[in-house]
């Protein structure tokens, strides 16, 4: 596969975590959440270099231990709780390719997205490349839960409808629509550059089962991942 010698996956693991303390260093199943995402990662044999952009010397340890390279410790100011993930990752790819010419895709990995596997890395990104978009994010469906009846509380509590006209309408009439989860992020190095995010102008979307798109974020999120990777666990 040519496409391997240019591609490189960024993990941005950051150490502070206010909703869930050291939260890409914490056990879940077994083992650190962390391991999960860079296991998938070199064992889909997609990639070039495995790189962990963390300002923690802690996440650092940890992520070279289990086989990724740490580089650099990433910049305060790309650290804090407003910076986007994608600034993270755009930063990894200008340090390690100043001079723009050995990576051409870079993919963006989320420890909090655990569940995705090698070969969910390898189908996606063999979609991408096939597409020739300029970015691909992994999305997922709702479930049971239809995001076009979505309502909001008004400063009175009353609820008003997201969606006006939609909501009169059956389920079966509407398009389905897709939530973007960060367990796989590819893009054109040369689109990030240019475009800063990989929500760019020209992106396709590639599906992957809910099962294996959880994203963690809170308590909750976190007890949903235990239950599913003992479940898959128990499969044969």
């Amino acid at each position: 596969m040519t496409e391997k010698k240019s591609s490189l996956a960024v993990i941005p693991a950051r150490g502070g975590s206010k909703r869930i303390p050291d939260k890409n260093i914490r056990e879940l199943g077994g083992k650190k959440i962390i391991a999960y995402t860079i296991e998938a990662a070199l064992e889909s044999g997609v990639f070039s270099r495995v790189v962990v952009s963390t300002d923690s010397e802690r996440i650092a340890g940890t992520a070279v231990e289990l086989g990724a390279e740490v580089p650099f410790i990433r910049r305060a100011d790309l650290a804090d709780d407003h910076t986007p993930s994608s600034l993270a990752t755009l930063d990894a790819l200008e340090n390690l390719d100043p001079g723009v010419g050995l990576y051409d895709y870079v993919v963006q990995l989320m420890v909090n997205c655990p569940l995705r596997n090698a070969q969910d890395i390898r189908d996606s990104f063999r979609n991408f490349i096939e597409s020739n978009a300029d970015s691909q994010i992994s999305v997922t469906d709702y479930g049971w839960l239809n995001p076009w009846w979505a309502m909001k509380k008004d400063e009175q509590d009353r609820l008003e409808p997201v969606f006006t006209h939609q909501l009169k309408k059956r389920s079966q009439e509407l398009p389905e629509l897709y939530c973007p989860t960060g367990a796989i992020w590819i893009a054109k190095s040369g689109a990030l550059r240019r475009e800063k995010t990989f929500y760019t102008a020209d992106r396709k979307g590639w599906y992957i089962p809910w099962q294996r798109a959880v994203d963690i974020d809170t308590e909750e999120d976190w007890l949903l991942a235990e239950m599913l990777i003992k479940n898959q666990r128990k499969s044969p």
